[in-house]
């Protein structure tokens, strides 16, 4: 069971019946009375954020998430079709499950998918991933110096600040926690 100082940033339990995931939390002391934390949780099962304030004697029970390495086989209108390379099951998440992980989903690559009960409640997506630069306008010769950026498209569609040097057949690394230029990959 989890108290309220074991509930940091990251960690997942479980709160009225379903699974949570700490956002920030702040512990604070008042005067004589007991310590409450702040926290800002995000349900795993629904996406909702609220703020949610907790004292010092509440006990949360841990949650056992289970993750299976699944391929990303195509995009169908709204539904992403992945197929658990287990036991070659196709499951169809929706675009809104999938959300912002969406913007990082190549074709026929594996993802982790975080299951609560047997149902999917996220992908996990690697911090930094490799992509093709498939559009990219020229950069002006001598503006190097500046750091100045173009926007480039990569081949999942997004858009993503670059220094100039940048042109397309590139591989480069994206940081998918913000969608935001790393390095050139080797």
């Amino acid at each position: 069971m989890y108290g309220i100082t074991d509930l940091k940033t990251g960690i997942v339990f479980e709160f009225e019946g379903e699974p949570y995931v700490v956002l920030e939390y702040q512990h604070s002391k008042m005067g004589r009375g007991g310590a409450v934390l702040k926290t800002k949780i995000k349900n795993l099962m629904t996406g909702v954020i609220i703020s949610k304030t907790f004292r010092g004697g509440e006990k949360f029970p841990p949650v056992s998430i289970e993750r299976k390495k699944a391929q990303f086989l195509y995009r169908d209108g709204d539904n992403f079709n992945f197929m658990d390379q287990a036991t070659y099951e196709q499951v169809a998440l929706s675009g809104d499950f999938v959300g912002e992980a969406s913007k990082y989903l190549i074709e026929g690559e594996a993802y982790q998918l975080q299951l609560f009960e047997g149902k999917a409640i996220a992908i996990d997506l690697p911090i930094k991933m490799d992509f093709t630069v498939t559009e990219a306008e020229k950069g002006l010769k001598g503006d190097s110096a500046t750091g100045a950026t173009k926007v480039v498209k990569i081949e999942t569609g997004l858009k993503v600040n670059v220094p100039l040097f940048i042109k397309k057949g590139d591989r480069i690394r994206i940081d998918t926690r913000g969608g935001s230029y790393v390095e050139r990959a080797k």
